[in-house]
């Protein structure tokens, strides 16, 4: 299936979680003059116009990120990711830039903030028409890869990496439901082949049991060091829709608990409600 499009679902609530991570981790990474290698699986479109009849028809960023912007408490965690926003939009026009929010960047866009000249970037898309505005998107951004293949397959190709460092981004669309089982596999076998890379997964939270199944399959294999981070706007439900979204993050930064610690109350408090509600968890040990 290639119907989904996340330019209906850019800057929402799951993205500023998982946006916001990626920033940390690549921030983290880049303190070392060595150079990483970034793979993301399931790219997108690398940058999304927000005025635009996708973003428009669902206004799902009004709930994600346009809640975040101009607030005098924000952690200081947080700031590296909404620096990051606000530095894009700056570039844009005067007239494009009224409302300060007129482009909002997919992890390939998070990612190449990051990227120096000793490092890599491999990025995978099926879609026919945003593996274009990817191509398009990366054309003069040094050491960038864009493949439309199989990003779990992608990936396994790519490991170890050369530079012996790595950061790698999984975020399925989840349109079939044996993607929440392939996408565990797929980073087990990962694991395997270059066990001290840092991987990130991201999943909705659409069916408590499936992603209970995906916790399980981590805690019965042989991948240590996992943190898993989740923020629900609603409670679980058996009617559907997504009410939450969560990561797992395996081998994280060393302070990145500490760092989501201070950032998912502010989260939950400005993107929630009563209702709403956060959890944090080392769920495999070191």
């Amino acid at each position: 299936m290639l119907s989904y499009r996340h330019a209906f679902h850019a800057g929402n609530f799951a993205d500023v979680l998982k946006h916001s991570v990626l920033t940390l981790i690549l921030e983290y990474i880049t303190r070392k003059d060595k150079g990483f290698t970034y793979i993301d699986t399931h790219s997108g479109a690398g940058m999304y116009q927000l005025a635009d009849e996708y973003a428009q028809k669902t206004g799902e960023y009004k709930g994600g990120i346009a809640k975040l912007l101009d607030n005098n408490n924000t952690p200081e965690a947080l700031a590296p990711y909404l620096d990051i926003i606000a530095s894009i939009n700056a570039s844009m026009p005067t007239d494009e830039n009224k409302n300060k929010l007129s482009l909002y960047p997919g992890s390939p866009g998070i990612a190449r903030e990051f990227t120096r000249r000793q490092d890599s970037a491999h990025m995978f898309e099926l879609h026919p028409t945003d593996i274009q505005h990817l191509t398009q998107y990366c054309q003069r951004w040094n050491k960038s890869h864009i493949k439309q293949v199989d990003g779990y397959q992608g990936l396994l190709g790519l490991l170890p990496p050369p530079s012996r460092r790595a950061v790698v981004l999984m975020d399925p669309p989840y349109e079939l439901k044996e993607d929440y089982s392939k996408a565990v596999k797929t980073l087990i076998k990962a694991y395997r082949k270059f066990a001290t890379g840092t991987y990130i997964l991201w999943y909705p939270v659409v069916k408590r049991e499936l992603v209970n199944q995906m916790q399980q399959a981590f805690i019965e294999s042989d991948v240590k060091n996992i943190l898993q981070v989740e923020l629900c706007l609603t409670p679980d439900t058996d009617e559907f829709g997504m009410t939450g979204t969560g990561l797992f993050v395996i081998n994280p930064p060393w302070q990145l608990h500490t760092q989501l610690t201070e950032i998912m109350p502010f989260l939950k408090s400005k993107l929630g409600n009563a209702d709403s509600s956060f959890n944090l968890m080392q769920l495999v040990d070191e």
